[in-house]
């Protein structure tokens, strides 16, 4: 069975600022890393069929993914509909199995009054070494970061 999650969020901003805080690198630098990490863009080429490697770094004693305290991954854009909804393909940089295959990050924006704007993110094919439930958290306060950012745009 495919494992999935969704979280959904309003955040303070036109859904204009909200996907471009998704397609910019140092947005995502920003505001992209859980709580307990820091992230750092090693390339980026915004174009359907590119996309951007990305290294989340654990500010605690967690064991990453692909290496101590790193989870390296590539993205693919599979889609990108300005300002409606973003496909990406995820592969993670490790030698363990658990944490093969692709797994995909759909994001829909939806207009809200007030010039806020409902975030779905929904996470298809997640990798058998990852919790959905520990994926969910990290989404939470991956866009909790994003809400903040955006407050200061």
């Amino acid at each position: 069975m495919e494992s999935t999650s969704k979280n959904s969020k309003i955040i303070q901003a036109t859904k204009e600022k909200v996907y471009d805080a998704f397609t910019d690198k140092e947005a995502l630098e920003f505001w992209l890393a859980p709580d307990n990490m820091t992230g750092k863009i090693h390339d980026f080429d915004l174009k359907v069929g590119s996309g951007y490697t990305m290294s989340l770094f654990y500010l605690d004693n967690n064991k990453g993914k692909t290496s101590e305290n790193e989870d390296r991954f590539s993205v693919k854009f599979v889609e990108l509909k300005p300002y409606e909804k973003i496909v990406q393909a995820i592969h993670f940089q490790s030698d363990k199995n658990e944490f093969s295959g692709e797994m995909k990050m759909e994001i829909s924006l939806e207009e809200r009054e007030n010039n806020s704007t409902k975030v779905t993110i929904v996470f298809k094919n997640i990798p058998p070494g990852i919790d959905p439930k520990d994926n969910e958290t990290g989404t939470e306060q991956s866009l909790e970061k994003l809400g903040r950012y955006l407050e200061n745009k």
